[in-house]
């Protein structure tokens, strides 16, 4: 029985084109990305992914920042194909000369290929050496005229193999006093409502405690406060999807984190998780439980 051939996707094309946004995005769809692999090492790169098992899909990105290597791989990928273990895709970024010239000027840098500082001689230089791998491409995408989230859609329509990420919800609970989380994407300051650190009966537990929970939840404030929260993450959150992300952290923080961000973030998991994957991260919870 033979055996199945391993797909390797290359990512060349125009420099400025936007080969890094699309490394990014295939590594967001689980590909091993090897980025500025020199054409000559192609084949023994893939010596060592054919004989393994750990790298399912894998994609290099090839440009021509070292021009004597590039003439070698068309070469290159003729002889891998030859050899029957590979089937290579090559998807070509192009991008019209008038945008290239202004991306340019935006970030201040030059092409590869110019010379005395001439950015357009330097750009119609790289689009000639280009050509033969452009006309051997499986896939040529403009790039002129799309925002980096459509070519970021467009490969994955391409290439996902419907294997994109679901999107999910991370609630987290926290205490400013231990520092604000570095990876929260939207962030709620709790320390206005009622804190049932002051009732000493209520003092020693968390929002984990019925007690605790009832006590937030049942104050005027927190409803009124509540039910705006939710009604925004709601009109919010769709608008997050649409935009590709993946993953959203929400964190709920209070004073020490033990009460009413604990009983807020709990309550938030629970709406939330009516529509979504969630989960829940109650970050200093573990301060408080008794030994």
């Amino acid at each position: 029985m033979a055996k199945d051939k391993k797909q390797l996707l290359i990512v060349t094309g125009m420099s400025g084109a936007g080969k890094t946004v699309a490394a990014h995005a295939l590594e967001d769809m689980g590909y091993f990305v090897v980025d500025n692999l020199p054409p000559t090492l192609l084949g023994s790169f893939w010596d060592l992914i054919v004989h393994s098992n750990d790298f399912k899909k894998v994609a290099v990105v090839i440009d021509l920042r070292v021009k004597d290597f590039y003439s070698d791989l068309l070469n290159e990928v003729n002889s891998l194909e030859d050899n029957g273990d590979v089937s290579a895709t090559i998807v070509f970024l192009d991008c019209s000369d008038d945008t290239l010239v202004a991306r340019y000027k935006e970030t201040r840098r030059l092409p590869p290929l110019a010379t005395n500082g001439r950015l357009l001689d330097g750009i119609q230089e790289e689009r000639r050496i280009l050509q033969p791998i452009k006309n051997r491409s499986n896939y040529i995408i403009d790039t002129s005229d799309i925002s980096t989230k459509e070519l970021k859609q467009k490969l994955l329509n391409e290439f996902s193999e419907g294997q994109r990420q679901p999107f999910s919800i991370e609630v987290m609970s926290f205490g400013f006093k231990y520092g604000m989380p570095i990876d929260a994407d939207i962030v709620m300051d709790v320390r206005f409502l009622p804190n049932p650190f002051y009732i000493p009966e209520l003092r020693p537990f968390t929002g984990l405690d019925k007690r605790v929970f009832d006590y937030v939840m049942s104050k005027e404030e927190t409803k009124v406060f509540y039910q705006k929260l939710l009604d925004l993450l709601e009109t919010a959150i769709p608008g997050y999807i649409t935009e590709g992300k993946e993953k959203l952290t929400i964190a709920i923080g209070c004073t020490g984190g033990q009460h009413r961000s604990v009983s807020i973030a709990q309550q938030l998991a629970r709406d939330l998780a009516k529509k979504y994957p969630v989960d829940i991260t109650h970050r200093e919870v573990s301060r408080y439980i008794r030994k």
